[in-house]
């Protein structure tokens, strides 16, 4: 078989992650690579610290960007909070809470499971009603923004059920972090991860994390080793620590770093709440013209995602065959249903680089005239003038 270079095509990203990577962004990442241990590449560390303390709104020291995709900062999270036997409280409502209650499980600890239905929020009655079943719980652990379902929770309500009862938090943001508002400190906010991949338009391959000081004291106080190596924050402090001074833990991933930087920079740039507003303006467009084509959202309003939109799929239609023609005839990508969801929904993502007013417009057009040559019962005339109006309202 004869291999030559890879060269891949422009698509537009309007799935579940990744997403646009803007042109800036690219051209970081070709920078010369330099030592990890350099100099001048650990100032630039410095920087990305408080870069993500800004993005998180979070004075934590330990704020930093893991040198793996965001799953694992879920794991960095977990191995280092959960011991044998500690008791867990996971709050599932699509498939990313599943994943934490594996996470607990393979750290020796208790999952208790508190179950939502998929498409709708964490119910905080719920929660309580765990936590005063269990009061030998040490954590509580949710998902604020669900990647699966495009169902947003009060993160601000949860973990202020969770300190009531003495638990630390665990919080997915993975999602929301850039998109949708994520305030750390205010919230009380104990452990978070994030990824680079989805509202920060960086390339995919890291993970921000943040932990307060009662989580590091949980960590500080362990009687059992952190069961991963790579992972053990009490190691890679030594590395991304305060000081000019760096211990060698691993070779960060220089390149995607020089990425990130120049992503949070961006961000900066923008602002947080203009870049919350963006979001929330060009779903309200996106929502104008899906419902003007006669589709429907799963999650109720006051509890969806802006940048992560999840639609019924229309009856008799094939939910592949039109993702496939997506793909090959407009270069756009948009996400299947995952776990209960396959082949029910879409999942349209409007995040970071991606949550442009033309990828709107695109979206709607070419969706709605690929199910259109399907013979689908739709309304395509009046989808973009829905989009346009919402546009400039």
């Amino acid at each position: 078989m004869e291999i030559n270079r890879f060269n891949p095509p422009v698509r537009t990203l309007m799935g579940p992650g990744p997403s646009d990577v803007p042109p800036r962004i690219l051209e970081a990442l070709s920078r010369p690579t330099i030592g990890h241990l350099d100099p001048l590449f650990v100032s630039m560390m410095e920087e990305l610290k408080l870069l993500l303390q800004y993005a998180f709104q979070a004075d934590n020291a330990l704020t930093m960007p893991v040198s793996a995709p965001g799953s694992s900062g879920m794991e960095t999270c977990f191995v280092n909070l959960v011991e044998p036997g500690d008791k867990v409280i996971v709050c599932q409502n699509g498939v990313f809470g599943g994943r934490m209650k594996e996470n607990v499980e393979r750290c020796g600890g208790i999952p208790v499971m508190v179950k939502d239905d998929w498409g709708r929020a964490v119910d905080p009655q719920k929660l309580e009603d765990a936590l005063k079943a269990h009061p030998d719980a040490r954590i509580v652990a949710f998902v604020h923004a669900e990647t699966s379902t495009g169902a947003q929770s009060d993160a601000k309500t949860l973990v202020g059920l969770a300190h009531k009862h003495d638990c630390l938090t665990i919080v997915d943001s993975v999602t929301s972090l850039g998109g949708t508002p994520v305030k750390v400190d205010v919230w009380g906010i104990d452990a978070i991860y994030s990824g680079t991949q989805k509202c920060l338009s960086c390339v995919p391959g890291l993970s921000p994390v943040s932990f307060n000081e009662r989580a590091l004291e949980k960590i500080s106080n362990r009687s059992t080793k952190v069961q991963s190596w790579f992972m053990d924050l009490n190691l890679v402090m030594g590395y991304w620590g305060s000081g000019a001074k760096r211990a060698y833990h691993h070779t960060a991933p220089v390149n995607a770093l020089y990425a990130l930087h120049e992503a949070l920079l961006m961000l900066r740039e923008e602002g947080l709440e203009n870049a919350w507003n963006r979001h929330q303006k060009n779903h309200l467009a996106l929502r104008a013209g899906l419902e003007a084509m006669g589709m429907t959202f799963i999650v109720p309003e006051a509890e969806r995602l802006p940048q992560l939109n999840a639609v019924s799929i229309p009856e008799n239609v094939e939910d592949a065959v039109v993702r496939s023609r997506l793909l090959n005839e407009y270069n756009l990508e948009i996400g299947a249903g995952l776990g209960d969801l396959a082949g029910k929904v879409w999942r349209i993502g409007l995040m970071g680089h991606a949550s442009r007013a033309e990828n709107i417009l695109l979206c709607v057009g070419a969706l709605g005239a690929v199910l259109s040559d399907m013979g689908a019962e739709i309304e395509t005339g009046k989808a973009l003038s829905a989009v346009q109006k919402a546009l400039q309202d």
